[in-house]
């Protein structure tokens, strides 16, 4: 191989690895904001069919907002609780796969030049560009290629649970806040009514964002939030009147 073609080798080796990158970034974004679509279901959802299920109870205002306001926060910072445990469990895991790694660097390089050229070779490459790339990425930075190639980890960029607490926390915020206005805000006959068609409304539209997000159709995400945002709102009504005339 000539230095010309080590270089086009290395060009091209470069182009698909920022190619890769950015996949990984654009799938990463995708992510998040599906993430971000569900948690303002799950505040949609289980907001209204509490305060649709306070309202079967009672006509009071201050007791319906007092349990919606109670259920936003609880859900919310359950929700951001939750999240901040299983990213911090996943960056934990994922620090400590970077660790291993490194010791296994420093004890077997031979071996794991190998395991990055067989890496490289099972996704297209001959056996002789592999092992060129897979030289070249070890002198560059072992540890961040065997951390893409191997584990599929960026260590520059470990999951942040801080981030996934905040997000997941203003998602379910902003879902909450919507069954929490439209059953406080019209007058008592009208609350159950304008809630119900306001949820129904935005489950519709998070079915069409989170089927989008993930190229499926849409009819199908639809009608699953609007059954079980109807189905909870029914539930928790009936036992709310059950409740409030017994």
């Amino acid at each position: 191989m000539t230095d010309a073609d080590a270089d086009a080798d290395a060009g091209g080796g470069a182009g698909a690895g920022g190619t890769a990158e950015q996949s990984a970034e654009i799938g990463s974004r995708l992510n998040w904001l599906r993430a971000g679509v569900l948690g303002a279901n799950d505040g949609i959802i289980s907001t209204a069919g509490l305060v649709v299920g306070v309202a079967g109870a009672t006509t009071s205002r201050a007791s319906i907002l007092a349990a919606g306001v109670a259920g936003l926060l609880a859900g919310s910072l359950s929700m951001a609780a939750g999240e901040y445990v299983s990213v911090s469990s996943q960056r934990d895991s994922e620090r400590a796969a970077l660790e291993t790694e490194r010791r296994e660097l420093a004890e077997e390089p031979e071996a794991e030049l190998a395991e990055l050229t067989e890496l490289l070779e099972a996704r297209g490459l001959n056996r002789d560009l592999a092992r060129e790339a897979a030289v070249q990425l070890t002198e560059r930075d072992a540890l961040k290629a065997h951390a893409r190639v191997e584990l599929g980890i960026n260590p520059d960029e470990l999951v942040n649970p801080w981030h996934a607490a905040f997000a997941s926390l203003i998602a379910f915020t902003v879902g909450a806040l919507l069954p929490l206005l439209a059953i406080t805000l019209p007058g008592p006959s009208q609350r159950v009514p304008v809630t119900v068609a306001a949820v129904l409304a935005a489950l519709t539209l998070c079915g069409v964002i989170s089927a989008r997000l993930g190229g499926a159709p849409p009819g199908r995400a639809i009608l699953r939030n609007v059954i079980g945002g109807a189905l909870a709102m029914g539930v928790t009504y009936a036992v709310g009147t059950w409740l409030g005339t017994s």
